[in-house]
């Protein structure tokens, strides 16, 4: 882990939907919650840290003393498994917030999935903040009920029958996180590894692995290696996305 001073960047970011801004029910758009100035007053109490590939961030029941803002890379939310596996919760990308704390102890672990960089913000700054602007404290609420809603997605993706479906369901998430930030709805960043999507769908990775086939044989997806995925079908792929009920692989 190295910490560097953060002279000259502009300070954390957070964007999300706006949970109480008209528009599209879809495939929305997100966008910058904070302005230039609370990027800049969050920039003085924050310092930037990178962490390598595989790295732990914090563990589950640590204390809990400051938040995360990602900046670049990827994280991964997880608890322990009792057969010592993980049980991820959650995948993070760029102006994400993590840091989730019961009682002032981290609520689960966290882990790099890729290099990563992101902002440190010490909790006591944080909560000085949200008392002084009430806007700020708005934004950051707005933000929390994005992340709610994946976590809600994730629920889904896990009471799915089968797991073409769950594969399906989580690779819709991923196309529309990369919509939402601008990027085309048909092409898919797998930035995690194949086994990692099985322990956040709930699936075996044989079985994870004979998913990909299905969808690539139906026509559905086209896996240009294993970080890229291209939506060939949108309509089949939509139904099977919507289809609970999915016959198994």
């Amino acid at each position: 882990m190295r910490v560097q001073p953060i002279a000259g960047v502009r300070g954390p970011a957070i964007r999300a939907l706006d949970p109480w801004l008209p528009g599209n029910p879809g495939y929305g758009r997100t966008h910058q919650l904070l302005s230039d100035s609370e990027r800049a007053r969050l920039a003085v109490i924050s310092s930037v840290v990178r962490f390598k590939k595989g790295a732990e961030i914090y563990r589950e029941g640590a204390d809990a003393d400051a938040v995360f803002n990602i900046i670049s890379g990827v994280v991964k939310a997880y608890t322990q498994s009792p057969g010592n596996g993980e049980l991820i919760a959650a995948f993070l990308f760029s102006e994400d917030l993590f840091g989730l704390a019961q009682e002032g102890r981290y609520v689960n672990s966290t882990k790099a999935v890729t290099p990563i960089e992101v902002y440190r913000i010490p909790i006591a700054a944080l909560r000085g903040q949200c008392l002084t602007d009430a806007n700020f404290e708005f934004h950051v609420i707005a933000k929390l009920c994005h992340e709610l809603r994946q976590a809600q997605h994730h629920a889904f993706v896990l009471a799915s029958k089968h797991t073409v479906a769950k594969l399906t369901l989580f690779l819709q998430m991923l196309a529309q996180l990369e919509f939402a930030k601008g990027g085309p709805v048909n092409e898919i960043y797998l930035p995690m590894s194949r086994s990692e999507i099985a322990e956040y769908v709930g699936a075996s990775l044989p079985a994870i692995s004979r998913a990909f086939r299905t969808l690539t044989t139906r026509g559905v997806l086209q896996v240009r290696n294993r970080q890229h995925v291209k939506i060939i079908d949108q309509r089949a792929f939509e139904k099977l996305a919507n289809d609970r009920q999915e016959a198994p692989c």
